[in-house]
């Protein structure tokens, strides 16, 4: 216990909280009780945090890392049976925890299942539950506990059940849970505490959705996940925009859907009604080949037949069309975001099938513009008109959406810092100097760490009922701005040339050019003055990003400025596979350090299940620490001392006379 010394006047100081500290602890005995207890709890191991980023819809290679902590049970398997058992009982054994329910059903068809297996099952999972329980206090391992076998598996982990006197006690329980037929229902429930106590807290740093086809899915998980934060990446906000009503962030997604031929995030997961806008784009474009539209299918995923695949490409093109025409009425709304480059439509020559940009004509791939008024280019026809009103509607009076977008306002925002470490998705905007760069948002000058509280707060803006539907609207636009701005934190880039890339070939008006922060960031100096910027504290900080793939197969490496930032998007999208020759990382920070862990793609959780095949990873050791953290070292046990200096001057209260003990 500290020898802290509290004097009689720091004690009146504090006496109006002091006295408000005492409803919860009104006896010397019971404050005693309480430091002892937040003493001991800063001596124990820092509990485990798990960092994941841009997992783009892909559902189950998520639930797999989730499952797995990215290889942490797999280690701690072998770690505490060695060659006590073998090769394939270890693997038995780790799928068995990632997967209990489908595992056991496996192993029941496979014949009459022995008591003396589930025995042996019962026992290693015990063995791996205290292993991984052993950081964290019995009350918050108990709160952790499935209500139902709450005091047998209390038992279970913390009686010695090598010693004598307790060895026949300890038998009993589990020849007792296989005797009354509850074996499988218990193996399942200790699977998921071990899954959960083996990761304390889950950081996602942005880019849940679009691509793969589960978006919904991993909300899911996540909204019932016990310790998350979330920083939003440019994909999230396209969905939240698109959640406030935007039209030109529902467009984006609609498109980006198509574009990968994949809407079952839309359709199955959040209910929005497809249907007028298939029967528009079969309508309008019955005759137009679509061939620049035509969506990525993946085979292994879907069976489109070729009616399949021209409907997507019709559809595609329609919501682009629509698209390109309210991104140029948004930027024309708002003039001071300077995206008056994105407002195109009004140069193209649709008799010639050309357009001009900066006094340059190029010709289109696509000559074909049906819905196009020369006169009025960023006009939507009546028909465009109530098609993206009825998805507005849709989008608006998804429950499942809302949902999860009011989870993501919830537990996340545009930054965060935890334990040394600053999280954010994609940039700080900076100067060629390095220097904070100032930006004007909402008519007010901000940089750095302001710059991104002043773009989360006008994010929020737009889901507060308490004001009016025409200022919700102003600041649902602003979605469309961390999309794709020249400036937004989420973007990193000088423009997104989606028109320039779905029409014309010229590579050099394609190009997307990055903004200082990704030039700048592999310099130390650099991001020491972030780190300042943000003020986080400690001899072990860090900055971690997603947002653009490490591209592996071309050498470049995820640790940089000289360790100070560690970047964890290797491209879990199947999209990047190709092109960053990994499928993702992820990183885990336990006491002992850092480990960057690199994933090899993942087949499926049939395969994993059935073969027992696990995801191949490689682990990069990125910074060990020199002692082992405690709870002492973190931002929890920062807050517990501060916990006990109070609880310490209320006995010094108490002991003074100056407050009155509670009988």
């Amino acid at each position: 216990m500290s020898k802290q010394h509290v004097t009689i006047e720091e004690v009146k100081e504090d006496l109006r909280y002091l006295r408000l500290l005492s409803r919860d602890f009104p006896t010397v005995s019971s404050v005693t009780t309480e430091i002892i207890n937040l003493e001991a709890i800063l001596q124990l191991p820092k509990p485990t945090e798990h960092f994941l980023a841009d997992l783009h819809g892909e559902d189950e290679a998520f639930q797999h890392i989730l499952r797995n902590a990215s290889g942490n049970i797999k280690r701690k398997v072998c770690e505490l049976f060695g060659n006590s058992i073998t090769p394939e009982e270890k693997k038995d054994l780790c799928t068995l925890i990632y997967y209990p329910e489908q595992k056991l059903k496996i192993i029941r068809q496979a014949g009459n299942v022995p008591d003396t297996y589930y025995a042996c099952l019962l026992n290693r999972l015990i063995v791996v539950c205290r292993d991984v329980s052993s950081k964290y206090t019995r009350s918050k391992v108990r709160k952790s506990l499935p209500e139902e076998y709450a005091y047998i598996i209390e038992e279970l982990l913390h009686e010695a059940n090598d010693r004598h006197n307790k060895q026949a006690y300890f038998n009993v329980i589990v020849e007792t849970i296989i005797g009354t037929g509850r074996a499988e229902h218990f193996i399942t429930a200790i699977c998921y505490l071990i899954q959960r106590l083996v990761i304390d807290r889950l950081h996602i740093l942005g880019d849940i959705f679009d691509r793969g086809p589960g978006a919904h899915r991993i909300m899911d998980t996540l909204c019932n996940y016990h310790h998350l934060d979330i920083t939003w990446g440019n994909h999230d906000v396209l969905w939240m925009g698109a959640a406030a009503g935007n039209r030109c962030c529902i467009a984006s997604v609609l498109r980006l859907s198509l574009r990968d031929a994949n809407t079952k995030t839309l359709e199955d997961g959040y209910a929005i009604n497809m249907v007028p806008l298939a029967t528009f784009a079969m309508e309008q474009y019955k005759k137009d080949p679509c061939e620049i539209y035509q969506p990525r299918v993946d085979e292994e995923r879907t069976n489109f037949t070729e009616k399949d695949v021209r409907l997507i490409a019709q559809m595609h093109k329609a919501i682009s069309v629509i698209e390109f025409k309210l991104s140029g009425q948004i930027a024309m709304a708002h003039p001071e975001w300077n995206m008056n480059d994105r407002c195109l439509m009004e140069f193209i020559d649709k008799e010639r099938g050309v357009i001009t940009i900066d006094g340059k004509e190029y010709e289109m791939l696509d000559k074909q513009w049906p819905t196009l008024d020369p006169a009025n280019p960023y006009a939507l026809t009546p028909e465009e008109e109530d098609i993206i009103e009825r998805l507005r509607h849709s989008f608006m009076r998804s429950e499942r959406l809302q949902s999860h977008v009011n989870c993501l306002l919830m537990r996340g925002g545009m930054y965060a810092i935890y334990n040394s470490n600053l999280m954010f998705h994609a940039a700080v905007p900076i100067n060629e100097d390095g220097s904070m760069r100032e930006v004007v948002f909402d008519g007010v000058p901000v940089k750095g760490k302001e710059l991104l509280k002043k773009v989360e707060r006008m994010a929020r803006t737009a889901f507060d009922n308490d004001i009016d539907n025409e200022t919700r609207d102003k600041y649902a636009d602003f979605f469309w701005y961390l999309w794709c701005g020249p400036e937004s934190p989420l973007f990193g880039k000088a423009k997104m040339a989606t028109f320039e890339r779905y029409l014309l070939t010229d590579k050099e008006v394609q190009k997307e050019p990055k903004g200082w922060y990704y030039r700048l960031r592999d310099n130390a100096d650099v991001c020491d003055r972030i780190l300042d910027e943000f003020g986080v504290k400690g001899n072990h900080r860090h900055i971690i990003n997603g947002h653009v793939p490490v591209r592996v197969g071309k050498g470049e490496t995820p640790i940089k400025a000289d360790g100070r930032l560690m970047v964890i998007d290797g491209g879990f999208s199947k999209v990047y596979h190709n092109r960053t020759g990994i499928a993702g990382y992820t990183l885990v920070y336990h006491s002992r350090g850092f480990e960057l862990v690199q994933h090899a793609p993942f087949t499926s959780t049939e395969e994993a299940i059935i073969n027992g095949t696990d995801i191949h990873s490689t682990t990069k050791i990125v910074e060990m620490m020199g002692e082992r953290e405690k709870v002492r070292d973190t931002d929890i046990g920062r807050g517990i001392m501060v916990k006990i200096a109070d609880l310490e001057r209320l006995l010094a209260a108490y002991r003074k006379g100056v407050i009155k003990e509670k009988p």
